[in-house]
Protein backbone atom coordinates (compact mmCIF):
# COMPACT_ATOMS: atom_id res chain seq x y z
CA UNK A 1 0.00 0.00 0.00
CA UNK A 2 3.02 2.24 0.40
CA UNK A 3 4.45 1.79 -2.96
CA UNK A 4 4.65 5.34 -4.91
CA UNK A 5 2.37 5.88 -6.93
CA UNK A 6 2.59 7.72 -10.51
CA UNK A 7 0.65 10.29 -11.94
CA UNK A 8 -0.34 9.06 -15.86
CA UNK A 9 2.47 10.98 -17.46
CA UNK A 10 5.23 9.90 -15.02
CA UNK A 11 3.87 6.57 -15.26
CA UNK A 12 3.59 6.60 -19.17
CA UNK A 13 7.59 8.17 -19.17
CA UNK A 14 8.89 5.29 -17.17
CA UNK A 15 6.79 2.70 -19.42
CA UNK A 16 7.18 3.92 -22.41
CA UNK A 17 3.38 4.14 -23.29
CA UNK A 18 1.43 7.30 -24.56
CA UNK A 19 -1.25 7.98 -22.17
CA UNK A 20 -3.66 7.40 -24.59
CA UNK A 21 -2.24 3.61 -25.12
CA UNK A 22 -2.95 3.26 -20.55
CA UNK A 23 -6.51 4.76 -21.18
CA UNK A 24 -7.27 2.20 -23.91
CA UNK A 25 -5.32 -0.98 -21.83
CA UNK A 26 -7.57 0.45 -19.12
CA UNK A 27 -10.84 0.23 -20.82
CA UNK A 28 -10.11 -3.27 -21.99
CA UNK A 29 -9.02 -4.57 -18.66
CA UNK A 30 -5.27 -5.36 -19.43
CA UNK A 31 -3.78 -2.22 -17.41
CA UNK A 32 -6.29 -0.77 -14.60
CA UNK A 33 -4.74 2.27 -12.61
CA UNK A 34 -4.46 1.87 -8.93
CA UNK A 35 -5.86 4.73 -8.24
CA UNK A 36 -8.52 7.13 -9.79
CA UNK A 37 -9.30 10.24 -8.12
CA UNK A 38 -12.80 10.57 -7.61
CA UNK A 39 -13.49 14.00 -7.69
CA UNK A 40 -10.88 15.00 -10.45
CA UNK A 41 -10.62 11.78 -12.70
CA UNK A 42 -7.18 11.43 -12.60
CA UNK A 43 -5.16 7.71 -12.90
CA UNK A 44 -2.22 6.53 -10.35
CA UNK A 45 -0.35 3.80 -11.29
CA UNK A 46 1.81 1.62 -8.77
CA UNK A 47 5.91 2.09 -9.81
CA UNK A 48 5.58 -1.92 -10.34
CA UNK A 49 2.95 -1.95 -12.79
CA UNK A 50 5.72 -0.53 -15.60
CA UNK A 51 6.86 -4.23 -15.79
CA UNK A 52 3.50 -5.15 -17.01
CA UNK A 53 3.18 -2.32 -18.95
CA UNK A 54 6.18 -3.00 -20.95
CA UNK A 55 5.08 -6.29 -21.86
CA UNK A 56 2.32 -5.33 -23.20
CA UNK A 57 4.13 -2.56 -25.27
CA UNK A 58 6.37 -5.25 -26.56
CA UNK A 59 3.81 -8.01 -27.40
CA UNK A 60 1.98 -5.05 -29.19
CA UNK A 61 5.27 -4.75 -31.52
CA UNK A 62 4.57 -8.04 -32.42
CA UNK A 63 1.09 -7.59 -33.85
CA UNK A 64 -0.88 -9.49 -30.72
CA UNK A 65 -4.39 -8.48 -30.93
CA UNK A 66 -5.29 -6.97 -27.61
CA UNK A 67 -7.79 -10.19 -26.60
CA UNK A 68 -4.43 -12.34 -27.01
CA UNK A 69 -2.48 -10.13 -24.75
CA UNK A 70 -4.88 -10.34 -22.19
CA UNK A 71 -3.86 -14.14 -22.22
CA UNK A 72 -0.30 -14.03 -21.96
CA UNK A 73 -0.14 -11.30 -19.28
CA UNK A 74 -2.70 -12.99 -17.19
CA UNK A 75 -1.51 -16.30 -17.00
CA UNK A 76 -1.40 -17.98 -13.82
CA UNK A 77 2.45 -18.18 -14.17
CA UNK A 78 5.17 -16.83 -16.86
CA UNK A 79 5.38 -20.68 -18.20
CA UNK A 80 2.39 -20.63 -19.30
CA UNK A 81 2.26 -17.12 -20.46
CA UNK A 82 5.47 -18.40 -22.81
CA UNK A 83 2.94 -21.59 -23.57
CA UNK A 84 0.14 -18.80 -25.06
CA UNK A 85 2.77 -16.48 -26.70
CA UNK A 86 4.57 -19.54 -28.37
CA UNK A 87 1.20 -21.04 -29.78
CA UNK A 88 0.12 -17.46 -30.56
CA UNK A 89 3.39 -17.24 -32.79
CA UNK A 90 2.82 -20.54 -34.65
CA UNK A 91 -0.45 -19.34 -35.69
CA UNK A 92 0.90 -16.34 -37.08
CA UNK A 93 3.66 -18.31 -39.03
CA UNK A 94 1.08 -20.92 -40.45
CA UNK A 95 -0.32 -17.62 -41.66
CA UNK A 96 2.51 -15.93 -43.29
CA UNK A 97 2.93 -19.70 -44.39
CA UNK A 98 0.07 -19.51 -46.06
CA UNK A 99 0.16 -16.00 -48.03
CA UNK A 100 3.71 -16.92 -48.96
CA UNK A 101 2.00 -19.77 -50.92
CA UNK A 102 -0.62 -17.35 -51.92
CA UNK A 103 1.67 -14.79 -53.34
CA UNK A 104 4.04 -17.61 -55.26
CA UNK A 105 0.77 -18.56 -56.66
CA UNK A 106 -0.36 -15.11 -57.72
CA UNK A 107 2.97 -14.26 -59.04
CA UNK A 108 2.79 -17.33 -61.51
CA UNK A 109 -0.56 -16.25 -62.27
CA UNK A 110 1.08 -12.48 -63.20
CA UNK A 111 3.65 -13.53 -64.86
CA UNK A 112 1.62 -15.84 -67.19
CA UNK A 113 2.72 -19.32 -65.77
CA UNK A 114 -0.74 -20.38 -65.67
CA UNK A 115 -0.80 -23.32 -68.15
CA UNK A 116 2.50 -24.20 -66.57
CA UNK A 117 0.76 -25.24 -62.95
CA UNK A 118 -2.11 -26.52 -64.94
CA UNK A 119 -0.03 -28.91 -66.42
CA UNK A 120 0.70 -30.71 -63.17
CA UNK A 121 -3.05 -31.78 -62.87
CA UNK A 122 -3.98 -34.70 -64.42
CA UNK A 123 -8.06 -34.34 -65.48
CA UNK A 124 -10.17 -37.37 -66.46
CA UNK A 125 -14.25 -37.54 -66.13
CA UNK A 126 -15.72 -40.37 -64.22
CA UNK A 127 -19.81 -41.00 -64.11
CA UNK A 128 -21.63 -40.68 -60.85
CA UNK A 129 -25.15 -43.23 -60.35
CA UNK A 130 -27.78 -41.77 -58.48
CA UNK A 131 -27.62 -40.42 -54.52
CA UNK A 132 -29.58 -39.99 -51.52
CA UNK A 133 -27.64 -37.15 -50.17
CA UNK A 134 -27.95 -35.84 -46.73
CA UNK A 135 -26.43 -32.34 -46.19
CA UNK A 136 -25.53 -29.65 -44.22
CA UNK A 137 -25.06 -26.03 -45.59
CA UNK A 138 -23.49 -22.94 -44.12
CA UNK A 139 -22.25 -19.80 -45.07
CA UNK A 140 -18.50 -19.17 -43.96
CA UNK A 141 -15.26 -17.65 -45.13
CA UNK A 142 -12.17 -19.53 -45.91
CA UNK A 143 -10.60 -19.60 -43.13
CA UNK A 144 -13.45 -21.18 -40.98
CA UNK A 145 -13.78 -24.16 -43.81
CA UNK A 146 -11.28 -26.66 -42.65
CA UNK A 147 -12.51 -27.14 -39.37
CA UNK A 148 -16.28 -26.86 -40.71
CA UNK A 149 -15.98 -29.52 -43.15
CA UNK A 150 -14.20 -31.99 -40.73
CA UNK A 151 -16.83 -31.22 -38.53
CA UNK A 152 -19.72 -31.26 -40.42
CA UNK A 153 -19.02 -34.21 -42.94
CA UNK A 154 -18.76 -36.12 -39.45
CA UNK A 155 -22.09 -35.35 -37.60
CA UNK A 156 -23.60 -36.46 -40.99
CA UNK A 157 -21.25 -39.68 -41.65
CA UNK A 158 -22.45 -40.44 -38.12
CA UNK A 159 -26.17 -39.69 -39.01
CA UNK A 160 -25.65 -42.05 -41.88
CA UNK A 161 -25.84 -44.74 -39.62
CA UNK A 162 -29.38 -44.41 -39.00
CA UNK A 163 -30.08 -43.97 -43.22
CA UNK A 164 -28.65 -47.52 -44.28
CA UNK A 165 -24.95 -46.23 -44.10
CA UNK A 166 -23.14 -44.44 -46.30
CA UNK A 167 -22.54 -45.21 -49.99
CA UNK A 168 -20.38 -43.34 -51.72
CA UNK A 169 -17.34 -40.62 -51.15
CA UNK A 170 -19.03 -37.86 -48.74
CA UNK A 171 -18.02 -34.30 -50.67
CA UNK A 172 -18.75 -30.58 -50.55
CA UNK A 173 -20.22 -28.54 -52.79
CA UNK A 174 -19.34 -24.59 -53.20
CA UNK A 175 -22.71 -23.12 -54.12
CA UNK A 176 -20.69 -19.56 -54.35
CA UNK A 177 -17.22 -18.47 -53.78
CA UNK A 178 -15.79 -19.28 -50.61
CA UNK A 179 -12.65 -17.06 -50.06
CA UNK A 180 -11.63 -13.52 -47.34
CA UNK A 181 -14.60 -11.87 -48.45
CA UNK A 182 -17.28 -14.41 -49.89
CA UNK A 183 -19.00 -16.62 -47.41
CA UNK A 184 -20.60 -19.30 -49.93
CA UNK A 185 -22.52 -21.13 -49.12
CA UNK A 186 -21.05 -24.72 -49.00
CA UNK A 187 -22.87 -27.68 -48.43
CA UNK A 188 -21.62 -30.62 -46.90
CA UNK A 189 -22.93 -34.21 -48.63
CA UNK A 190 -22.85 -37.78 -47.83
CA UNK A 191 -24.42 -40.51 -49.89
CA UNK A 192 -27.19 -43.05 -48.39
CA UNK A 193 -28.69 -46.22 -48.87
CA UNK A 194 -32.12 -45.03 -47.68
CA UNK A 195 -34.04 -42.44 -48.85
CA UNK A 196 -37.32 -43.22 -46.59
CA UNK A 197 -35.22 -43.50 -43.31
CA UNK A 198 -32.94 -40.19 -44.29
CA UNK A 199 -35.88 -38.02 -44.78
CA UNK A 200 -37.41 -39.72 -41.43
CA UNK A 201 -33.59 -38.89 -39.68
CA UNK A 202 -34.06 -35.22 -41.18
CA UNK A 203 -37.50 -34.90 -39.49
CA UNK A 204 -36.86 -36.09 -36.42
CA UNK A 205 -33.45 -35.06 -35.94
CA UNK A 206 -31.51 -33.06 -38.62
CA UNK A 207 -33.49 -29.88 -38.02
CA UNK A 208 -31.09 -28.68 -35.08
CA UNK A 209 -28.48 -29.09 -37.67
CA UNK A 210 -30.62 -27.33 -40.63
CA UNK A 211 -29.69 -30.63 -42.46
CA UNK A 212 -31.57 -31.86 -45.18
CA UNK A 213 -32.27 -34.65 -47.79
CA UNK A 214 -31.91 -34.31 -51.91
CA UNK A 215 -31.91 -37.01 -54.55
CA UNK A 216 -28.38 -35.90 -56.85
CA UNK A 217 -29.35 -37.37 -60.52
CA UNK A 218 -26.57 -39.31 -62.23
CA UNK A 219 -24.14 -37.11 -63.72
CA UNK A 220 -20.16 -36.72 -65.21
CA UNK A 221 -17.48 -35.25 -63.31
CA UNK A 222 -14.86 -33.43 -64.55
CA UNK A 223 -11.87 -34.24 -61.75
CA UNK A 224 -8.33 -34.08 -60.81
CA UNK A 225 -6.70 -35.66 -57.79
CA UNK A 226 -4.95 -33.79 -55.32
CA UNK A 227 -2.68 -35.07 -52.48
CA UNK A 228 -3.34 -34.07 -48.74
CA UNK A 229 -1.09 -31.23 -49.13
CA UNK A 230 -2.41 -29.45 -52.16
CA UNK A 231 -5.64 -29.29 -50.16
CA UNK A 232 -5.13 -26.46 -48.39
CA UNK A 233 -5.49 -23.32 -49.74
CA UNK A 234 -4.66 -21.51 -51.92
CA UNK A 235 -2.96 -24.68 -53.80
CA UNK A 236 -6.22 -25.98 -54.28
CA UNK A 237 -7.25 -23.03 -56.40
CA UNK A 238 -4.87 -24.28 -58.88
CA UNK A 239 -6.60 -27.43 -58.78
CA UNK A 240 -9.74 -26.07 -59.18
CA UNK A 241 -8.58 -23.63 -62.45
CA UNK A 242 -6.63 -26.39 -63.86
CA UNK A 243 -10.37 -28.54 -64.31
CA UNK A 244 -11.87 -25.30 -65.54
CA UNK A 245 -9.80 -24.92 -68.18
CA UNK A 246 -9.59 -28.80 -69.16
CA UNK A 247 -13.30 -28.34 -69.57
CA UNK A 248 -12.76 -24.73 -71.57
CA UNK A 249 -10.88 -26.95 -73.82
CA UNK A 250 -13.36 -29.30 -74.41
CA UNK A 251 -16.03 -27.23 -75.18
CA UNK A 252 -17.79 -28.22 -71.66
CA UNK A 253 -19.86 -26.14 -69.60
CA UNK A 254 -20.16 -26.96 -65.94
CA UNK A 255 -24.08 -27.98 -65.06
CA UNK A 256 -23.73 -27.62 -61.04
CA UNK A 257 -21.46 -26.45 -57.80
CA UNK A 258 -17.87 -27.40 -58.14
CA UNK A 259 -17.27 -30.16 -55.33
CA UNK A 260 -14.49 -31.11 -53.17
CA UNK A 261 -15.15 -34.93 -53.16
CA UNK A 262 -13.05 -37.01 -50.14
CA UNK A 263 -12.64 -40.48 -50.42
CA UNK A 264 -9.42 -41.02 -48.13
CA UNK A 265 -9.02 -41.42 -44.54
CA UNK A 266 -7.84 -38.03 -43.79
CA UNK A 267 -6.60 -38.16 -40.51
CA UNK A 268 -4.45 -41.50 -41.41
CA UNK A 269 -2.91 -39.92 -44.74
CA UNK A 270 0.36 -38.17 -45.24
CA UNK A 271 0.83 -34.66 -46.64
CA UNK A 272 1.56 -36.33 -50.17
CA UNK A 273 -1.41 -39.44 -50.13
CA UNK A 274 -4.09 -38.52 -52.33
CA UNK A 275 -7.45 -38.30 -50.81
CA UNK A 276 -9.12 -35.63 -52.48
CA UNK A 277 -11.05 -35.07 -56.48
CA UNK A 278 -11.44 -31.69 -57.08
CA UNK A 279 -14.35 -31.91 -59.20
CA UNK A 280 -17.10 -30.11 -62.18
CA UNK A 281 -20.43 -31.79 -62.84
CA UNK A 282 -21.38 -31.95 -66.22
CA UNK A 283 -24.49 -33.86 -68.11
CA UNK A 284 -24.63 -37.09 -68.86
CA UNK A 285 -23.55 -37.63 -72.57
Amino acid sequence: MDEELLTIGAFAARARLSAKALRLYDRLGLLAPARVDETTGYRSYRAGQVERARLIALLRQLDMPLARIAEVVDADDTAAGAERLAAYWADVEARHAGQRTLAEYLRGRLSGRSSEMYGKFVVETVEVPEQVLITESRHLLAEELPTWIGTSLGRLEEAARECGGVTGAPFVAYHAEVSMESDGPAEACVPVADEAAARAWAEARGRVLGATVRVEPPLRLARTRITKAQVAHPQILAAFEAVEEWMRDQGLTPTGPCREVYFADWAAAGPEDPVCDVAFPMALR
